[in-house]
């Protein structure tokens, strides 16, 4: 442990740039802890303290300037990527396009502050054509905001993290297994909660040209769109569909009796919204659901037409 923290104090600036860099990135570590760790280290010397947030908001840049060029490069198809391997699926792709539609490119800003919605955003920006240049401008002070703020917590409370240093170093080889012990249990829920969200989206679903044969035959189906009112507005609506929040859907149905088929669908096929509202849709009585494979994505790239939402 000893090795581990003399390590920390020698090159703090090269482990906080390392961290926040795949943190940012997409990698699901703790960027917060090593900030303050570092910065209760280097608190007797100002000049590492400098380091060590300009090693931080220099880490981040590059890990979301690179996210924000694969937007811009790539489109919707690197936000379904991302969506598909998010760790964090409460904000996946079209709850931060919620987001981005009611603050849009301020919300750089502030991101970094909302676990799971930073990823998202940067790449939200290269999507919507942000210019490079306001992109870097408003990307890097967010950054500069969240690092100083997580340097900031680390010398506030520099005396309780040297403690349990110290504490740590008295344990000695065990105290070095308690810190990497607490690391893996935070990824290993990271993953197991992915892989919760995941199989709950593990239902039958329903193909575009399924959908569309059921539309063209006049079969009694409901269509239910769950995303937010402002994406629905902008990209529109498949033909008949009705709108409900994810977990209000009960309203939006009462009148359809429970045997009815239900089809639900958002945008990216790993959206938590279609899971959430095929939850509510089951506690409401409702028997066939059936989230539409791809989302409305899928249904664009096949032809089809949308209509404007009201």
């Amino acid at each position: 442990m000893q090795t581990i923290l003399t390590i920390a104090e020698r090159h703090g600036a090269l482990i906080v740039f390392l961290n926040v860099l795949l943190s940012q990135g997409g990698l699901p570590l703790p960027a917060l802890p090593t900030l303050m760790t570092a910065a209760a280290l280097a608190r007797p010397s100002p000049y590492q303290i400098t380091q060590i947030i300009l090693a931080g908001v220099s880490g981040a840049l590059i890990a979301e300037f690179t996210l924000y060029w694969c937007g811009l490069r790539y489109g919707q198809r690197f936000l379904g990527l991302l969506c598909r391997l998010s760790f964090s699926p409460d904000f996946c792709v079209r709850r931060t396009e919620e987001v981005f539609a009611r603050v849009g490119s301020w919300s750089l800003l502030f991101a970094k502050f909302i676990p799971g919605l930073s990823l998202i955003t940067v790449a939200m920006a290269g999507v919507t054509k942000m210019t490079v240049l306001a992109f870097l401008l408003l990307d890097g002070i967010g950054a500069l905001l969240f690092i100083s703020a997580a340097v900031a917590l680390g010398l506030l409370f520099q005396d309780a993290i040297t403690s349990v240093l110290s504490r740590l170093m008295d344990l000695g080889k065990i105290g070095g297994l308690i810190v990497l012990a607490a690391i893996g249990l935070y990824m290993l829920t990271k993953w197991w909660r992915r892989r919760l969200f995941v199989r709950q989206l593990r239902m039958d679903r329903i193909t575009v040209a399924e959908l569309r044969k059921l539309i063209d035959d006049d079969q009694e189906i409901v269509i239910l769109d769950v995303r937010p009112k402002e994406i629905r507005a902008q990209e529109g609506i498949i033909p008949g569909a009705v709108s409900a929040h994810p977990a209000d859907t009960d309203p939006a149905l009462k009148s359809y009796p429970r045997e009815m088929e239900i089809v639900v669908y958002c945008a990216c096929p790993n959206e938590e919204s279609a899971a959430t509202a095929a939850k509510h849709l089951r506690q409401a009585g409702f028997k066939k659901i059936r989230p539409l494979l791809g989302g409305i994505d899928a249904w664009v790239r096949a032809g089809h037409p949308v209509d404007r939402a009201s």
